[in-house]
């Protein structure tokens, strides 16, 4: 039976304890330039459905690290740009005998999907505004290499809730982990049933940054959108930007945090971006060794029950 990595909230904390753990390992190793376990004879598909930078490049470096092969999928060369179903995609991709699927997609739920007719582990890469799991994961090895824990922390996420799959991996997993976590946003940028979310809801950023110990800024994802979302980029700036004056609601050695891509001078601003505080190029980094760690994962335990 395969094992999937589709989201923070079905990995129990000790789950998420071991991935992080073997990340730490990898990344230990391959700075000592010592040699990793090696996962042979398997090639994992890159179905890549939107844009990407840093997932795809860290997950491609993953795979090259542990001597797996990759595949490429491109969707407007194949046949889905004649009207084949992603369920049909991937059932032509389980007989062209892939091993597993690496898979970002616009819609929520669709690696879900792909996982009950692929019959391999499957990957989420991020999808649609439900879960991004390996930047969440990540981003728990980023904060305990600076905080030395995740229990106990208050952790403030800013910005577009409402329209990231980043902000919800990271409030199960820093909720599971022990954390306080904070929401911080517009009424309009904050989904309506914040039930469903771990955390607690803050309109001003003074208050939702008082005293917090991590601030996790999100992108303005203007692309997701509706009309009325959001009044304009220079209000928005005004009222939430982490920036030299509002860190000071902050704890004096609070860590600052993006998935990126950033959107200077909108959503944090060159002191916050990149000054000492600043874990952001940690993150990018830290995202090889925690989809190495997925990659191991998934195929030491897709034989498991």
């Amino acid at each position: 039976m395969a094992r999937n990595l589709l989201g923070i909230r079905q990995l129990s904390t000790d789950e998420i304890g071991e991935l992080i753990k073997t990340a730490a390992e990898y990344k230990a190793r391959i700075e000592a330039n010592k040699p990793v376990p090696e996962i042979k004879n398997k090639v994992i598909g890159m179905l890549f459905f939107e844009n990407s930078t840093r997932t795809r490049m860290s997950f491609e470096q993953a795979a090259h690290y542990l001597k797996l092969k990759t595949a490429n999928f491109v969707a407007s060369g194949s046949s889905m740009s004649k009207g084949e179903t992603l369920k049909d995609t991937v059932l032509t991709l389980r007989y062209e005998r892939l091993s597993g699927l690496v898979m970002r997609h616009r819609q929520s739920g669709a690696p879900t999907l792909a996982a009950r007719f692929f019959g391999g582990p499957v990957l989420n890469a991020g999808d649609g505004r439900h879960e991004h799991p390996t930047q969440a994961l990540g981003d728990g090895l980023t904060i305990i290499e600076r905080k030395g824990q995740i229990e106990g922390l208050k952790v403030a996420i800013v910005g577009d809730v409402e329209h990231s799959r980043v902000a919800r991996s990271d409030a199960w997993l820093l909720s599971k982990c022990g954390a306080e976590v904070r929401l911080v946003g517009p009424r309009t940028l904050i989904p309506q049933n914040t039930s469903l979310l771990p955390g607690t809801v803050f309109h001003e950023l003074s208050a939702g940054l008082a005293d917090v110990d991590v601030i996790i800024c999100l992108r303005l994802q203007r692309e997701r959108m509706e009309e009325g979302s959001l009044s304009s980029l220079n209000e928005y700036a005004k009222l939430y930007q982490v920036n030299r004056e509002t860190l000071r609601y902050a704890k004096p050695d609070v860590l600052i945090m993006h998935p990126g891509p950033i959107n200077r001078g909108i959503e944090v601003d060159d002191t916050a971006a990149d000054g000492e505080s600043s874990a952001i190029t940690a993150q990018v980094e830290n995202g090889i060794f925690v989809r190495m760690a997925a990659l191991h994962w998934v195929f030491a335990g897709e034989h498991q029950a």
